[in-house]
């Protein structure tokens, strides 16, 4: 499995926000959609904001693969579902902290049903 380099982790990581697009199955991407972004140690993760029901979130579930631009990286990736609850604590905090400016937005991004809706990008190699 390919991992980030820590320019990659730093670039996205701090970046404000996250560009995805997820693949359908003729290989195509889908339409970009803009959403935030974090950093837990060496893995990055983001949350569809309306849950599991989300448009977004929905489109992933064809390939669970995709494109993310971000902190001027472009790479492909593949979506892994889900994270344990000791990371979803982890990954609770770090939406909280990075997007405190935000109370009224960041609040819904720790509720249960976004939550369900964890996904830890992986990058693809290059081979692929």
């Amino acid at each position: 499995m390919t991992t980030w380099t820590d320019d990659e982790l730093n670039e996205i990581g701090t970046a404000e926000e996250l560009q995805l697009a997820s693949r359908r199955l003729d290989d195509t991407l889908r339409r970009k959609v803009i959403i935030w972004v974090v950093r837990v140690d060496d893995d990055i993760y983001i949350r569809c904001v309306n849950g599991r029901k989300g448009a977004w979130f929905r489109g992933v579930q064809s390939r669970h693969e995709g494109r993310i631009w971000a902190g001027g990286v472009e790479k492909d990736v593949t979506f892994v579902e889900g994270a344990d609850p000791e990371i979803n604590d982890k990954i609770d905090e770090a939406y909280l902290t990075k997007y405190s400016r935000y109370p009224q937005w960041v609040a819904p991004m720790v509720t249960p049903e976004v939550r369900a809706a964890t996904i830890k990008l992986v990058p693809l190699s290059t081979g692929s």
